[in-house]
């Protein structure tokens, strides 16, 4: 990992791939990851670990399965949202939308258990932000 500061914006610039973050730094055990995303993700759990969104520029969706039913969050530029272990979700952003996700190292964004995964969506741990 770079040991000076990095402006989300230029590790942002540095990459055109959707549903495919970069690891932008870590804390402890965890990935800092940054993602351009447009469209629909996949639906998909985290048996083990929570799942945190902070919405960069554009506008987040993020639909979960929930004993009381089914709903969607919506998540503008600023918003931040959690999706609890153990709950499917699907993100989307239909307009496009730049994220920031914290989540331990080695956590695959398709999640444990998950839908078919389409060709547009990365199944990664995270790639290294190029230098």
């Amino acid at each position: 990992m770079n040991s000076e500061p990095l402006a989300l914006g230029q590790a942002l610039a540095s990459f055109d791939a959707l549903w495919s973050p970069r690891i932008v730094t870590r804390v402890n055990d965890y990935d800092v990851r940054v993602a351009k995303v447009s469209g629909e993700h996949v639906w998909h759990v985290h048996d083990h670990t929570d799942e945190f969104f902070l919405v960069l520029d554009g506008e987040l969706h993020i639909a979960l399965r929930e004993a009381a039913g089914e709903r969607t969050v919506v998540l503008a530029r600023g918003a931040v949202f959690t999706v609890p272990r153990g709950t499917f979700h699907k993100p989307s952003a239909p307009g496009g939308a730049s994220i920031l996700m914290f989540e331990p190292s080695g956590t695959v964004t398709v999640g444990d258990r998950h839908d078919e995964v389409p060709a547009h969506v990365d199944a990664t741990t995270g790639h290294e932000l190029a230098s």
